[in-house]
């Protein structure tokens, strides 16, 4: 029936990838989205609010609610900006950077998986068609 349904397949497709990811953060004690944000901002020390949304393509109201929920965990913290007190760069704390080698490991781990599963070639075609339909369509 939605054979040809891009959004029925990209949603079905995103629940079976939520469990996997699920799974692999949840001896972090995170969520998915939570791991993401933090790796980014372990990758990216300092990007501002609005940088973090844009470079994990989520809403600015979805930002701060994962990085009010990163923050309570003490795994980050906003640092006022010189250059306009209304900005807040991002910074990972002392226990964030601690286990950044575990959770990168973890993700890396999932992504070996999935290749070995689906074959290199069709994950990489995958993901990059992904990207561009992603562009096309934002």
């Amino acid at each position: 029936m939605f054979d040809h349904c891009l959004y029925f397949n990209t949603t079905a497709l995103a629940r079976v990838l939520e469990r996997e990811w699920t799974k692999v953060f949840k001896p972090f004690g995170l969520t998915p989205s939570q791991a993401f944000m933090l790796r980014v901002v372990l990758e990216k020390p300092g990007l501002l609010h609005s940088e973090l949304a844009t470079e994990l393509a989520i809403s600015r109201a979805t930002t701060t609610r994962t990085l009010d929920g990163l923050q309570k965990m003490k795994l980050l913290e906003r640092r006022t900006t010189e250059h306009d007190g209304r900005q807040s760069a991002i910074q990972p704390t002392a226990l964030a950077i601690a286990m950044k080698e575990k959770l990168n490991a973890a993700g890396a781990e999932v992504t070996k998986r999935l290749k070995k599963e689906l074959g290199i070639t069709h994950f990489d075609e995958t993901v990059t068609k992904m990207r561009g339909v992603r562009s096309a369509l934002g």
